[in-house]
């Protein structure tokens, strides 16, 4: 990933893995594992976690400890209503900005077409 995509990402990755959640419970690797298959595939697991920490400090997931058949217990995350609501904050914001951000990149290509 450029410099310019991982700062992109830094912004949109929470509310990225609160929809994860809002499909179903996961845990950390699981998530990293979804988001590997939608493409980012640099992402490393660390940040991930990292992210797991602040959404569980702020209240946005549940978190239950299931035994794991290697090692020790593995934490599962589940979108509480706190966390869907934050996530339906950050979908407004999302289609605010990426409609804006259409319309300017659209304004764009017309002027260079001129």
């Amino acid at each position: 990933m450029g410099n310019q995509m991982t700062e992109m990402l830094k912004g949109t990755l929470e509310g990225i893995v609160l929809a994860i959640l809002a499909v179903r419970p996961a845990y950390g690797a699981d998530i990293t594992a979804r988001l590997r298959e939608q493409g980012f595939s640099d992402l490393a697991e660390g940040t991930v976690y990292a992210l797991l920490v602040r959404v569980e400090q702020r209240g946005f997931v549940d978190v239950e400890k299931v035994p794991s058949e290697k090692g020790p217990p593995r934490k599962v995350y589940s979108l509480n209503p706190r966390g869907r609501k934050q996530l339906e904050e950050f979908w407004r914001t999302w289609v605010f900005l990426s409609g804006r951000i259409e319309r300017l990149h659209h304004d764009d290509n017309q002027r260079e077409g001129t």
